[in-house]
């Protein structure tokens, strides 16, 4: 696709795998053409880690507006309903908005609506939690309805936690949650979307990079500002790599040892997400650099 063909006036959604450059992009886009870029990443909410978790640098947000981007603390909780209500003030107003990320979640309900799920008690949270650490996936998945089982991602600890939660605390499965989804806030009309997607061994090679790049610019020390109070219930501590460079600044593991295990955790992330972009966004335009 060419970025001169791009409508002025409709909102931008520009989905991608991590590390792949689509916030480069959308700084490019809002330069060239004007707009608000707007956070559409699940973990980049959060205040603590903005070098683990390659948020907009200092610069970049200098150089455009950026929103929704570290503005939770790193104990709260955000979901997808969440991240609906922060955005919709923005949807009103009147700049074009240049959303992007990589939780295809918050696209889907944006474009396609949000099923109206109660919200999870806490003890059935840690219920899902506790059989998750003591027993694997296995034991929550054979609870699960065959409807959803087909549906979500069993390889997806998350997925199938939520799925399993939703069961429990209401007593219907998320397939039926999913039939009672409103009309999406963001019609078809009012956004052009865009699928930014580079090769597989671009991607693993970028993210190989990246874990050195962010050493370079201060990662143990952004580290060392999050270990005192670092807990992994946290949920900004679900950030890829949290844990091993608390360990390394710890002296539990040396920083070789966090690079593989980062790099190998962010490969697999990166998967997961392209194969939930090529099932839900089948008609959005691709951008290949």
């Amino acid at each position: 696709m060419n970025l001169n063909t791009l409508s002025r006036e409709k909102h931008i959604l520009i989905a991608g795998a991590t590390a792949s450059g689509k916030s480069a992009l959308a700084l490019e886009i809002a330069q060239r053409f004007g707009g608000v870029i707007v956070n559409a990443d699940a973990i980049q909410v959060y205040d603590n880690w903005r070098i683990l978790t390659a948020r907009p640098s200092s610069k970049d947000e200098r150089a455009a507006d950026h929103r929704l981007y570290g503005h939770q603390d790193k104990e709260a909780e955000y979901s997808v309903g969440h991240w609906l209500r922060d955005v919709t003030p923005l949807l009103d107003g009147p700049e074009r908005l240049i959303i992007v990320g990589g939780t295809g979640l918050y696209f889907t309900a944006l474009t396609q609506g949000l099923a109206p799920i109660p919200d999870i008690s806490s003890d059935i949270r840690l219920a899902a939690t506790e059989q998750f650490e003591s027993h694997g996936l296995a034991p929550l998945i054979r609870e699960l309805d065959s409807a959803t089982r087909a549906q979500i991602d069993l390889n997806n600890p998350m997925r199938v936690m939520r799925a399993w939660e939703i069961q429990k605390q209401t007593g219907q499965s998320l397939i039926y949650w999913h039939a009672q989804t409103p009309e999406p806030m963001l019609p078809a009309l009012r956004y052009e979307p865009i699928l930014f997607r580079v090769e597989k061994e671009v991607l693993n090679h970028r993210i190989s990079k990246r874990f050195d790049h962010m050493v370079e610019i201060g990662l143990l020390d952004e580290a060392r500002l999050n270990v005192e109070d670092f807990a992994p219930h946290h949920s900004a501590s679900k950030a890829i790599g949290a844990q091993d460079i608390i360990h390394v600044i710890n002296g539990i593991i040396d920083l070789p040892t966090a690079k593989e295990r980062i790099t190998i955790a962010t490969r697999q992330f990166a998967k997961r997400q392209r194969t939930w972009f090529n099932s839900k966004m089948k008609g959005w335009q691709l951008y290949e650099p």
